[in-house]
């Protein structure tokens, strides 16, 4: 549904994209991922046909936004940045406003969207009286107008508090869920993400580093949470630490069962075992770490579905 070819951008000299490439598969909830200045916000720029590349290409249902860009946009809904609105007026008539600029939408159609958000109840109010979070069910709203095939959301849950995330997050599955909508979506809230999504593109200093399902980072090696009373020992039983100073990782070849075995053997008091469930968010900072000590830039590791 989206495509990513080869996108460079510089500002004022310096790189914020680097020949990215990626995909976002139809009918998927997909997150763009990196620290502040990584080039999100670029790509996203990009997407929407406010941004124009110094190479490459974007498309949206294989429309390049660069040459057909009206086109490809009547596809696409998007929260970007700050949502401006018409605070003296409402709800209601700030969504007819930007629904003028997209040709003739229904009054149904409109009626629809604010449901979909569940605004019905105060549409009507004028948007200064409204919430952070009735601003972004706002913004919500009118990126469903009309009717697109993809939505891009730009830091969706920013600024929400935890029921006003919880809430977000339920209306992007139901979006994708009942609309078959194509999400991608960027967030620093990497719990959100790991919630939502399967695949994720990772951006460092404007380069990809990984596209592909989120639990790939880690690779297939199994890791455990030991507790020992001598760790030197440990170490010489074969015990390898990784992450932090009480993770262990096994090779594709060692049972964690033989390993306590022989520390429990060689005397070693061994107090708990415990699997390690990875997170996106231990993932990615561990990812994020090894590059930045690695200071090299090979091509981005993919991972297929």
């Amino acid at each position: 549904m989206i495509r990513i070819e080869q996108l460079s951008k510089k500002f004022r000299g310096r790189a914020a994209l680097h020949q990215v490439s990626f995909e976002v598969q139809r009918g998927e909830i997909f997150g763009l991922l990196g620290h502040n200045g990584a080039g999100k916000s670029t790509t996203f720029g990009i997407l929407l046909g406010q941004v124009f590349p110094d190479h490459g290409e974007a498309f949206i249902d294989g429309i390049s936004v660069q040459q057909h860009r009206a086109k490809a946009l009547r596809r696409v809904g998007a929260i970007f940045e700050t949502p401006g609105f018409y605070d003296y007026l409402s709800g209601w008539e700030n969504l007819e406003i930007f629904a003028a600029y997209s040709g003739h939408v229904p009054r149904s159609e409109l009626e629809a969207a604010v449901h979909t958000v569940g605004l019905q109840g105060r549409i009507h109010d004028p948007v200064r009286a409204y919430s952070h979070g009735m601003r972004q069910r706002l913004a919500l709203a009118q990126a469903l107008v009309p009717s697109p095939q993809a939505v891009l959301l730009d830091e969706p849950t920013e600024g929400l508090d935890p029921q006003g995330i919880h809430e977000m997050r339920e209306l992007i599955r139901q979006l994708n869920r009942d609309r078959g909508l194509t999400v991608m979506l960027s967030s620093h809230l990497l719990s959100e993400v790991q919630q939502l999504c399967d695949r994720v593109a990772i951006l460092h200093q404007g380069r990809l580093m990984f596209e592909g399902r989120w639990t790939d980072l880690g690779g297939t090696s199994p890791r455990y949470r030991l507790e020992v009373d001598d760790w030197a020992r440990a170490v010489a039983c074969g015990a390898h630490i990784v992450a932090a100073p009480d993770v262990i990782e096994l090779g594709s070849d060692e049972d964690i069962a033989e390993l306590v075995r022989r520390m429990v053997e060689a005397g070693i008091k061994v107090r708990a075992v415990e699997p390690v469930r990875p997170t996106l968010e231990s993932l990615y900072l561990e990812a994020i770490r090894g590059r930045d000590e690695s200071k090299s830039y090979p091509a981005a590791a993919t991972a297929n579905s």
